[in-house]
């Protein structure tokens, strides 16, 4: 953990000394959401579409690849009037999932506190939020933002957000859901992490509200830095009925849920088309011992939850056309490295399992058509430490966003 600390704050440091000598300030990214929300008109459509080829390579073994519509995106936005706004995402994934990824209300209270309330984004990391498909290289979203941070990663609450403009600040605080930590079955596990435990505001339910936040600074031109952070206990349905004063059952209860604490650093910077991103996760749960003997008791297949879990990637990209004129069109060649842990620590009682401390390399090109649509390729290297040899995965993929 150690290494991966001193390896984002290196990096994170070197993003901001390219920055230093620019004094100009400049809004953050806006997301399409944000879009959105900062329309003009009564009603806004905007949407976003990613199709995606994915081949693993093996020079003994034939393999076929995957052609898959992985997302169409539907986004529609509503201002009742200056105040009162209205957002909604309908998401359907592999042509037959459907999902709802955001629905929230909006009330400006002032020109820098909006309250909200609904089901709305985790402001953890950087993909979580900035995840069309126009926004980040790499045809499949980091390994990072998969298995520490869940993303497409929603939940149900109420909080507020603003952007205090002169100290060049955005800012989210929500009282939300948590993780489905049991329900009957365990949802929590070495290998999948949180992924699993994700309620979607799908009939979700409540045993305990967690606290989600982010500080985004981007005082300086073309630098963003953020701060985020996720705390609370995943729910559990054993809660539901009990008699308060039943210490028994009540001590059954609390061996059904874990606490999590998670914090998200990261960077973003660019500058004459050379883009720099970074993204550090440090993860800690608690009363993952209990949790673990409570459900392989209850499903009779043990358990391996991690009491910690961390995550980190580095990516530079370049722009070479930049020095093109006439053209809106970007070409950026990109590297990325990437390493996670969902069990960097475990209890006494818990085997380690090698399989789930991974490695990637992709190094790939994002080619922008234009403004809103975008042809990827990449070539993926994924080694979890208890292989001898990298796997290869050979992407491309087409983007839309409007």
């Amino acid at each position: 953990m150690k290494k991966i600390f001193l390896l984002s704050f290196f990096t994170l440091n070197i993003i901001i000394l390219f920055a230093q000598n620019v004094e100009v300030k400049t809004q953050s990214d806006i997301n399409l959401a944000e879009k959105l929300l900062n329309s003009d008109s009564k009603l806004t459509i905007g949407g976003y579409v990613e199709v995606h080829y994915n081949q693993p390579l093996d020079t003994k073994i034939s393999k076929t690849g995957t052609l898959d519509v992985h997302r169409m995106v539907l986004l529609v936005g509503y201002n009742f009037n200056s105040k009162v706004q209205f957002i909604s995402e309908l998401e359907f994934e592999h042509v037959s999932e459907v999902y709802v990824e955001q629905a929230f209300m909006q009330y400006k209270l002032n020109s820098w506190i909006n309250l909200r309330g609904g089901l709305m984004l985790i402001p953890m990391g950087i993909i979580n939020e900035y995840h069309e498909p126009t926004t980040f290289n790499g045809v499949e979203r980091p390994w990072v933002d998969t298995k520490i941070s869940p993303s497409t990663w929603r939940e149900i609450g109420i909080g507020i957000s603003g952007n205090i403009l002169p100290a060049s600040m955005k800012y989210q605080l929500y009282i939300v859901n948590g993780f489905n930590g049991y329900d009957g079955t365990a949802k929590l596990n070495g290998s999948n992490g949180f992924r699993n435990g994700r309620q979607k505001g799908a009939e979700s339910y409540i045993s305990s509200p967690n606290l989600s936040g982010k500080l985004e600074y981007y005082g300086i031109k073309g630098l963003n830095l953020g701060l985020s952070g996720y705390f609370g206990k995943t729910q559990s349905n054993l809660f539901n009925g009990i008699d308060k004063n039943n210490v028994s059952s009540l001590a059954t209860a609390d061996s059904s849920v874990v606490g999590i604490a998670m914090i998200g650093v990261d960077g973003r910077f660019s500058m004459k088309g050379l883009i720099l991103k970074s993204q550090l996760y440090l993860t800690s749960v608690s009363n993952t011992l209990e949790y673990n003997y409570f459900t392989s008791s209850e499903t009779g297949n043990p358990n391996d939850l991690g009491s910690a879990m961390n995550g980190l990637y580095i990516e530079a990209g370049y722009d070479v056309l930049r020095f093109v004129k006439n053209t809106d069109m970007n070409l950026t060649p990109f590297v990325r490295y990437e390493t996670y842990n969902t069990q960097s620590e475990v209890e006494a009682s818990i085997i380690q399992n090698s399989a789930n401390h991974v490695k990637a390399f992709t190094a790939g090109l994002t080619l922008k058509l234009t403004k809103g649509a975008v042809v990827k390729t990449d070539l993926q290297f994924i080694k979890p430490t208890d292989k001898a040899t990298y796997s290869k995965v050979f992407n491309a993929g087409i983007g839309i966003m409007f």
